[in-house]
């Protein structure tokens, strides 16, 4: 079987950048089902579940739930756009997410992929995803231009890195409205 990678090689770069996200996208949401799968030990999941509990009802009653999930998501998408660095990162807190997620589960009494499935319904998942996919995407473009000697592609990582922030912005009212709903 021959692969044909025509679609790439005639692809502009603004659809390579498309591409690459959305591969990316995949990869990241593969990863995140993976630590779903892996399982968790009892109390280690009560533990994850307590101190998630403990970090989202402190800032609820506090008032300061949209900026603690702004602030924890941008800075670890702020990560993900080193170059070389931020892709290893960011696949490594996709697949913790994942775990995550499987401890929640396991507290709830509910499958992983229940749950991870459930998220795709949510504007959240797809909010949060499609940022570190632009940002792990950008890294490595970044990277390439770099060793290319290309500096003004610090220019699309500035833009990107913007874009990102708005994206989180939204996705950090949206996910302490869902929550403050009991969603």
């Amino acid at each position: 079987m021959i692969l044909d990678f025509s679609f790439w090689t005639k692809a502009s770069t603004r659809r390579k950048r498309i591409y690459t996200a959305i591969f990316i996208f995949a990869v990241a949401f593969i990863l995140t089902v993976i630590g779903s799968l892996v399982p968790v030990s009892s109390q280690q999941a009560q533990q994850t579940s307590k101190q998630l509990n403990q970090t989202v009802n402190q800032h609820k009653a506090n008032g300061t739930l949209p900026e603690y999930i702004f602030l924890n998501n941008f800075s670890i998408c702020l990560v993900m756009f080193i170059p070389i660095i931020g892709p290893v990162f960011g696949f490594i807190v996709l697949f913790d997410t994942g775990f995550a997620i499987s401890a929640i589960a396991q507290v709830q009494g509910v499958p992983s992929l229940l749950l991870i499935f459930a998220e795709l319904l949510t504007p959240v998942f797809w909010i949060e995803f499609i940022a570190y996919s632009l940002a792990i995407s950008e890294s490595i473009w970044l990277t390439r231009r770099l060793l290319q000697k290309r500096v003004w592609e610090l220019k699309n990582t500035a833009l990107l890195i913007g874009l990102c922030a708005a994206l989180l912005v939204l996705g950090a009212f949206v996910e302490s409205w869902l929550i403050s709903i009991g969603i």
